[in-house]
C-alpha cells in the first residue's frame, strides 16, 4: 500500500529546496551531502529520501521551481504591457522583483545546473529559453529595426541578461537606487543605444563553424527522405 503523504508535506518539500539552495551556493553542490541537508532542515536522513530519492533529484526540483516561477513572472509581466518598450522594461523590473530573496538558487542555477544528468539538463534548459525569448521578443517588439536581425538580437538579449542576472554580485536592497530603477536603466541602455551600437559594429560575417553549421542545415533539407517518391 503506498505510504499516504502529510498535509504538510508540499511546506517541507520547499523548506528542504530552501535549505538546499543556502547550503549548494556556500559549499557547492558536490561540497553538500544528503546529511548535511537533512541536519540543515531538522530532519532525519531516512525522511530525506521520503522526499527525494537523490541529491540530483533535490538540486532538479530545486531549480525546476525557480525557473518555473521566473518564467510565469515574466509572463505575467509581458501581457500587461501596453508596447514593445512598455514590455521591456515590465519583464526586466519582474525577472529582478523575482530574484528577490532568491540569491542561493540565482547562483545554484549559474554554477550546478550543468552538473545534472543530461536528461534534467534539457528539462531546465528549455525552462532558460522560455525566459530568452520573452526577453528577446519584447528587445524586437520596443526595437522593430532589429527583429530581423537574429545576429544581433541574441547578443542584445543575452547583454541585457548579463546586466540582470549578474546583480546580486553588488546590487543591496535599500542601498542605492531599487530594482524597480535598475530594471529601467538596464533596458533603457539597450533601448536608447542598441542601434547606434549596432551600426558601430559594422557588418557581421560568419564565422566559419557558422558557415559550416548553415552548410549541414541546407544539406540536410535537401536529403531525400528514406521511402518518399521522387
Amino acid at each position: 500500500m503506498a505510504r499516504t503523504r502529510a498535509n504538510d508535506y508540499d511546506k517541507k518539500r520547499l523548506g528542504i529546496l530552501s535549505q538546499s539552495a543556502v547550503l549548494f551556493a556556500q559549499h557547492g553542490f558536490t561540497g553538500t551531502s544528503i546529511t548535511m541537508i537533512a541536519e540543515a532542515c531538522g530532519v532525519s536522513k531516512a525522511l530525506m529520501y521520503h522526499y527525494y530519492n537523490s541529491k540530483d533529484d533535490v538540486l532538479f526540483d530545486l531549480l525546476a521551481d525557480h525557473l518555473n516561477h521566473l518564467v510565469a513572472v515574466v509572463e505575467a509581466a509581458a501581457v500587461t504591457a501596453k508596447d514593445g518598450k512598455e514590455r521591456l522594461v515590465a519583464v526586466s523590473t519582474a525577472l529582478l522583483e523575482a530574484y528577490r530573496g532568491a540569491d542561493a538558487e540565482h547562483q545554484v542555477q549559474i554554477s550546478s545546473l550543468k552538473l545534472l544528468p543530461q536528461a534534467q539538463q534539457s528539462v531546465l534548459k528549455e525552462l532558460e529559453r522560455k525566459l530568452v525569448v520573452i526577453f528577446s521578443d519584447a528587445i524586437a517588439a520596443a526595437l522593430p529595426a532589429m527583429a530581423d536581425k537574429h545576429d544581433i538580437l541574441k547578443p542584445l538579449t543575452m547583454s541585457l541578461f548579463g546586466m540582470l542576472n549578474w546583480h546580486y554580485l553588488w546590487f543591496r536592497d535599500g542601498k542605492g537606487m531599487s530594482r524597480e530603477a535598475y530594471a529601467r536603466m538596464a533596458a533603457g541602455l539597450v533601448l536608447a543605444g542598441a542601434e547606434d551600437a549596432v551600426t558601430s559594429v559594422g557588418p557581421i560575417t560568419p564565422t566559419a563553424s557558422a558557415k559550416r553549421a548553415s552548410t549541414r542545415r541546407k544539406t540536410e533539407k535537401a536529403r531525400p527522405v528514406a521511402g518518399r517518391a521522387l
